[in-house]
């Protein structure tokens, strides 16, 4: 479904061995050890037996059939379920270009309020979610979410007071609090780390598309004003909502769990998915639960917290785009319905372009360089819009760059980052870390635009974004940084330090036989 893969990763492929292989040149040694190598079975039976020295494919099927079966279950479902969580979150914008402001007669900066208190419950809870999510399961947890964060939009449609917005809002952010994270966990568990980053662009490029639809969605709706008593901007909120309690019933039968669970795979096949995983990321611990201990032994990592601030840099300018180009693009003279109509052309151009991104950039195994590429299309985005005032296709030519070169650094950035946890505790509670940290963006970005600065074409908006953008790429480049030197001060260490299978697994990432990629 994504391209073929790598000849090199034939079912037959064995493991590597722990010493350098002298038939290898630098380069070529550099590509075998970039990836997990267990030496011996771990003591304790608690956690499951050894890997054998190769990794077979079962004989009915071949890793190119099996990788395309995996990507029909598990992307389209996460894809359509995520679309509908960032339709339900954003859609307040298009709703207040159809009269929601008028009609609850916010004033001042209360339209900002309700757009910040969806963020304090969904960072709070981010790592929590993916906690509950190991020990419920993905299927039971994830509709379970998705039918809550579906019944209180068609409550939001309902609201007649500014106190009943904030309500609204702080419960959707409760209910989608699992969502991203605990998509991007579960695509993690199922890919290896060449495979990924093209799955979770497509992934997140179900952003961009809630964006399009959303604003087609939105032109058409906004015609129903009147109906029943309802102006349109209801309407948006209420058909929106019952289309994802809808799909929230069917995806609790479609949600994937994780390989180890997967019904819908023969035992074999998940095996063989198992080992596979095992051999380019480490063993995942996934029989044990989650601790307090593991927790804290995961922010012992400096490299946790500078992934933070790589998600938080790019937050604040996507969710200052999510929120306000509605507003910004009505400014440029364009009716409600008009405004509806242009907004979707962006959104379907980043999604092509991140598509793009990902592509090249699996293909090269690289992550770095495709992220600081975009992010400089973003800025040259920007930096239009602060000095261009008069030319409304210039500045409308604008944000197809700030949507391209934002929302195509963000799944690389999210990709790099989780693919070089290894194991099921580190990444659950890194990626929800990161999640949740970068999500404090959201906060900054709701009151990035301003009413009051709409006289001066909200230079302090797009300022504010430019600024963010730049803490991304200095984030990006001391990451990059430290995984190169972890990378040589691990290759020129001794290789036996007589550590066991169960303390490799337990150390994931940290263990002296990982490699991250670059």
């Amino acid at each position: 479904m994504f391209g073929r893969e790598s000849k090199r990763h034939s079912s037959s492929r064995r493991f590597q061995s722990n010493s350098p292989d002298p038939s290898l040149d630098n380069e070529q040694q550099q590509d075998a050890n970039n990836y997990y190598d267990p030496d011996i079975a771990p003591s304790n039976p608690e956690y499951g037996h050894g890997d054998e020295l190769h990794v077979q494919c079962p004989p009915h099927t071949t890793q190119r059939k099996l990788v395309a079966k995996i990507d029909l279950r598990v992307i389209p479902v996460l894809s359509i379920l995520y679309l509908l969580a960032f339709l339900d979150r954003t859609n307040i914008a298009n709703a207040s270009v159809f009269g929601l402001q008028e009609e609850l007669a916010l004033k001042n900066t209360q339209y900002n309020n309700a757009l910040t208190i969806f963020f304090i419950p969904y960072i709070v809870f981010e790592i929590p979610s993916n906690v509950v999510l190991k020990k419920l399961k993905p299927h039971v947890w994830l509709s379970t979410c998705m039918f809550l964060f579906g019944l209180v939009t068609i409550c939001q449609g309902l609201v007649q007071t500014y106190s009943g917005l904030l309500a609204t809002r702080f419960f959707l952010g409760l209910a989608e609090t699992g969502m991203f994270p605990g998509s991007f966990y579960l695509i993690g568990m199922w890919y290896k780390r060449s495979e990924a980053q093209r799955r979770y662009s497509f992934f997140f490029g179900s952003t961009s598309l809630a964006g399009a639809f959303g604003g087609l969605l939105a032109s058409a709706i906004g015609k129903m004003s009147g109906m029943r008593g309802y102006q349109g901007w209801r309407w948006i909120f209420i058909l929106e909502g019952l289309l994802t309690c809808l799909v929230a019933f069917l995806f609790f039968f479609l949600i994937p769990d994780f390989p180890e669970n997967a019904k819908w795979l023969r035992e074999d096949e998940r095996t063989y998915i198992q080992r596979r995983l095992r051999n380019d990321q480490g063993s995942s611990a996934a029989e044990r639960p989650i601790g307090i201990r593991d927790v804290i032994n995961v922010f012992k990592d400096y490299k946790i917290f500078v992934g933070g601030f790589m998600y938080l840099g790019l937050i604040v300018p996507a969710y200052g785009y999510a929120f306000f180009a509605p507003g910004i693009i009505q400014s440029y003279g364009y009716s409600p319905i008009q405004t509806q109509l242009h907004s979707v052309p962006p959104w379907a151009a980043s999604f092509t372009f991140a598509m793009i991104v990902a592509f090249v950039s699996d293909k090269f195994k690289h992550r770095f360089a495709f992220t600081l590429i975009p992010i400089a299309i973003a800025i040259a985005g920007f930096g239009i819009l602060i000095t261009v005032h008069t030319n409304h296709k210039l500045q409308y030519g604008a944000l197809f760059c700030v949507t391209m070169g934002v929302y195509s650094a963000m799944p690389v950035i999210v990709c790099w980052f989780t693919m070089n946890l290894g194991g099921h505790h580190r990444r659950a509670v890194g990626t929800a870390y990161q999640i949740g940290f970068g999500n404090i963006g959201g906060i900054i970005a709701t009151y990035a635009f301003l009413p009051k600065d709409k006289p001066n074409f909200y230079k302090t908006g797009y300022s504010i974004c430019i600024s963010f953008i730049c803490v991304s790429a200095t984030s990006c480049l001391v990451y990059a940084g430290s995984v190169f030197w972890q990378n040589r001060v691990r290759a020129k260490a001794p290789r036996d330090l007589g550590l066991t299978q169960f303390a490799k697994t337990e150390m994931g990432d940290l263990s002296p036989d990982y490699r991250y990629l670059l």
